[in-house]
């Protein structure tokens, strides 16, 4: 196979994170063993980039803008993006988180690669949700609800026995003001949680 084949069918289905089951469908007469050679020979070339083991990235021969976002999706599935990462999002926390921190139904993980550090933290099924689909450029992922976001943070906050403080976190208490409580307190039971064990004035 050569690359400019893999490069065309890839783009044509936008396909620019691709795993290597996709690879295999898009070269169904491709032997696997010599398929796993060509893309560990691109690799090498330097035209796709491994994420992690089976799923890769193309970079050649223009480096597309990929959001980390979309990336964090691709990497541990189900997954949606939540926790400090939303709520920077949001606008509700100051800060640019450093890593991309989503939920998962999944055990924990974390991956490391050029883009950064994404962390995975895991939730009972029954609360695996509040997130909804966002579209940036052709790339869709999965984010929380900024409320989902906001009880994730606590959630973690207290399972890790850490302080969860709205004003030592320098939380936007404005911002705060606008979240809808039915959906906090909604999100709040699912993890036996109440509102007032974290503030009591909103």
């Amino acid at each position: 196979m050569k690359f400019d084949e893999l490069y065309r069918k890839l783009d044509a289905g936008k396909f620019y994170i691709f795993s290597f089951e996709e690879a295999e469908c898009l070269f169904p007469h491709e032997d696997p063993g010599s398929l796993k050679k060509s893309l560990y020979r691109f690799r090498k070339q330097g035209m796709i980039y491994n994420l992690k083991k089976g799923l890769y990235e193309l970079s050649y021969p223009r480096e597309l803008f990929i959001p980390d976002f979309y990336t964090a999706k691709r990497l541990y599935a189900p997954s949606y993006v939540s926790l400090e990462t939303a709520l920077s999002n949001y606008s509700i926390i100051p800060e640019v988180a450093m890593s991309v921190t989503s939920i998962t139904s999944k055990p924990t993980r974390s991956f490391k690669n050029r883009h950064g550090l994404f962390t995975y933290r895991t939730v009972k099924k029954e609360a695996f949700c509040g997130y909804y689909v966002q579209k940036q450029n052709s790339f869709e992922y999965l984010i929380a609800e900024p409320e989902k976001a906001l009880i994730d943070y606590f959630y973690f906050k207290k399972f890790d026995d850490k302080s969860y403080d709205i004003d030592e976190a320098r939380m936007d208490r404005n911002m705060l003001a606008k979240l809808k409580r039915p959906k906090l307190n909604k999100y709040a039971k699912q993890f036996n949680l109440t509102l007032k064990e974290f503030y009591a004035d909103i």
